[in-house]
């Protein structure tokens, strides 16, 4: 059995804003790198034997932060990359509304479809059972990725928006996937800064 570890990336200045940021290749800011650090810490009490990230900065730089603690090498896969935002990308919903009004989210804005998003997601996670029997395995990526594949993983779980450097812990047994932790940023509890 596999035991996978879902993380999001720490914050960024557009998480702050409230800008879509899709495949925009976006720093961590200084909260992002305290968040992951925090992470990090959390993590080294555990073994874990690999991590895997997006090939975005945002997140590949949560990654190399916790994997520097543990001690674990980092392997990138595009697969991990978050969902393509299209027209939206750089924008903030008082923005989206200004330029394509309130009813933008019918239009076409050339957003990555779910049902792709999930694919790849799907395909990843499934190799990584695979290849990783019986390990412990990070994978650090991004909201909506997360999210889209934990919904079809777990379609009857009831879920939330995943926090930065929040833990989702999932394993496969048998054909069922099953969750043993979910959308846990614990590691920042009496940590000021909000994210």
């Amino acid at each position: 059995m596999t035991t996978i570890a879902l993380i999001r990336h720490g914050s960024t200045s557009w998480n702050k804003e409230g800008r879509a940021q899709g495949n925009s290749d976006i720093s961590l800011d200084q909260d992002g790198i305290n968040q992951a650090e925090l992470l990090a810490k959390r993590l080294s009490s555990d073994n874990w034997n690999h991590i895997y990230s997006s090939t975005l900065e945002r997140a590949k730089q949560t990654a190399i932060i916790i994997g520097n603690s543990i001690g674990v090498d980092i392997h990138l896969d595009d697969r991990l990359r978050e969902r393509a935002g299209g027209l939206i990308e750089g924008t903030t919903e008082e923005e989206r509304i200004e330029k394509w009004g309130t009813d933008w989210k019918d239009l076409n804005m050339g957003l990555e479809q779910i049902e792709a998003v999930q694919k790849r997601g799907k395909e990843f996670l499934e190799e990584i059972v695979l290849n990783h029997q019986g390990e412990k395995v990070l994978v650090v990526s991004h909201g909506a990725l997360i999210e889209f594949n934990f919904i079809n993983l777990l379609p009857d779980f009831p879920t939330k928006h995943f926090g930065n450097t929040s833990i989702t812990i999932v394993k496969k047994i048998g054909n069922q996937w099953t969750c043993e932790l979910h959308n846990c940023t614990k590691h920042l509890e009496g940590n000021n800064e909000e994210g």
